[in-house]
């Protein structure tokens, strides 16, 4: 609900032109989301929640642009709330979407898929899954997923609450697919590789995701990040910041609008 308030309040409060535009985040929250943004207002400071804001729409652009059309099947790991399958119907047409989610959190979003008549169809699909106790693999496989196909992988604000032995599980799926396979995997860089506002904002996170009950524990320094999944059979494409993704999709905005620098994010691909 915090992911989709974040792309939600990109359109609503920030200029144009979007760096990703969702007028389906804050419908799919439903009639709770001013509640969740005073709230959340009451701890985190306006410019703050502002960068925030900005970190949620960078990296889901960050991870469609690499999708590109290039793969027919795309995979959300963590789904939550994504919006994808509505939209960008263009892309509906080409690829298949599975998104991929803890079963009760995505009883939930279906309930609200309902409320709002939402369309659904067969190239997009609804995979239930504890990434804790059951693996990606069996999850993908039972809906249909095709192993011999090209598949990109996103997996954004995730990591940060799982133990590294079950991020090494599903890297060594992903790993287990066909070459030229892609991952977007966003992971918390250790306090050394964090700015002031970063440390600042993890501070306030971790204890609401404590409060919460899912408590986020898991960091990494940038080599660790890469020898990990390399140690998992892929190889690092790239591994990217709050710098880099500023210059790809803020620059040149007008209003100094920016991300948080909080979130990395490697790209990792099947060799």
């Amino acid at each position: 609900m915090m992911t989709a308030l974040g792309r939600g309040l990109h359109r609503q409060e920030h200029a144009q032109p979007w760096v990703l535009d969702d007028p389906f985040a804050l419908p799919l929250i439903g009639t709770a989301w001013p509640d969740l943004y005073a709230g959340i207002g009451k701890l985190v400071r306006e410019p703050l929640l502002r960068r925030v804001s900005a970190l949620t729409v960078a990296r889901s652009r960050y991870a469609e642009d690499r999708l590109n059309g290039s793969f027919s099947q795309y995979v959300i790991l963590g789904a939550g709330l994504d919006s994808f399958a509505w939209r960008r119907p263009d892309l509906l047409r080409s690829v298949r979407v599975f998104e991929v989610d803890h079963p009760a959190t995505q009883d939930w979003k279906r309930e609200r898929v309902a409320a709002l008549a939402l369309p659904c169809t067969g190239r997009h699909v609804y995979a239930p899954m504890d990434f804790e106790t059951a693996t990606l693999r069996d999850a993908l496989s039972a809906v249909g997923l095709d192993w011999s196909q090209p598949t990109f992988y996103s997996w954004l604000g995730v990591t940060g609450y799982l133990p590294p032995d079950a991020i090494e599980a599903t890297l060594h799926v992903v790993a287990g697919g066909v070459a030229g396979s892609e991952i977007v995997m966003g992971y918390v860089p250790t306090p050394p590789f964090l700015d002031e506002l970063g440390a600042e904002f993890l501070a306030v996170f971790r204890q609401l995701a404590a409060q919460s009950g899912e408590p986020m524990d898991t960091s990494f320094p940038p080599s660790e990040a890469e020898a990990m999944v390399e140690r998992c059979g892929l190889s690092v494409v790239e591994n990217i910041g709050g710098q880099e993704l500023h210059q790809r999709y803020f620059a040149d905005r007008s209003d100094c609008l920016t991300l948080l620098h909080f979130e990395r994010f490697l790209t990792a691909a099947v060799p």
